[in-house]
């Protein structure tokens, strides 16, 4: 009778590996309108992160019957670092840019938006290239991917670690340009009451998803892709945008 119960004991021991293995914290930032604090701070848990990607996250997590918990801090560098050196960690909103790739799995895109260049409505700024805003002030958001993208193009960026300073920078005439995405930089712009900017170039596109430490197993990463792609179908992914 002893083999019986070591195969018991073994398959309770394989079961609650496995059960470890589908608990993920997903780890984030205050990214407007994909990720942010309900309370406006540096710090949140759960129902305390809305946002169109911490919204999707919930809904897939629940599809693939994979346990998360949504944890929000400052500074990027530190989630992104955890995220990527820690088991059972996962990262979102993130942009899949080549430096990247073999760094993490890959779950989306959860979202997507236009990398572009704002600048006042008043502003007689009109561009046709990236080497163009050469002889601009620009501005940006410290360690974001399009930040990123202009300062690898060879362009002095002035980067905020807060990335809500922009729209008061660009709005007093402290930066000429502001490096942002066209989905997060407007929706920031008008909860600070300013209305009239203007896109003058739009110079890539991001696709935004959750990156997932190596150690994943791809059960896992595959559960959850697989739901993704269904609530997408569904149309449930583009609801969750339009309340945005």
């Amino acid at each position: 009778m002893l083999f019986p119960r070591l195969l018991t004991l073994f398959l309770l021991l394989v079961g609650t590996a496995q059960a470890r293995a589908e608990s993920l914290v997903l780890l984030t930032e205050n990214l407007p309108p994909f990720n942010m604090a309900v309370s406006g701070g540096n710090f949140a848990r759960d129902d305390g992160i809305t946002g169109i990607s911490a919204e999707t996250m919930r809904l897939v997590c629940q599809r693939a019957g994979v346990e998360c918990q949504q944890i929000l801090r400052f500074p990027w560098e530190r989630v992104y670092n955890q995220a990527l050196n820690d088991a059972g960690y996962g990262l979102f909103s993130v942009a899949r840019t080549a430096e990247r790739e073999t760094l993490f799995k890959w779950v989306g895109p959860i979202a997507s938006e236009d990398w572009v260049l704002l600048a006042r409505a008043d502003s007689p700024i009109q561009l046709s290239s990236l080497e163009q805003a050469k002889q601009y002030r620009l501005g940006g958001y410290k360690g974001d991917a399009p930040t990123n993208k202009v300062v690898e193009s060879g362009l002095d960026v002035q980067q905020s670690l807060y990335d809500k300073e922009n729209p008061e920078r660009l709005a007093k005439g402290q930066i000429d340009l502001w490096v942002t995405s066209s989905v997060a930089g407007q929706y920031l712009a008008r909860q600070q009451g300013y209305q009239d900017f203007r896109v003058v170039l739009t110079f890539g596109r991001g696709d935004l998803y959750l990156a997932l430490n190596q150690q994943t197993t791809d059960a896992t990463v595959d559960k959850l892709r697989a739901a993704l792609e269904q609530l997408r179908s569904e149309g449930a992914l583009q609801a969750v945008m339009q309340k945005y």
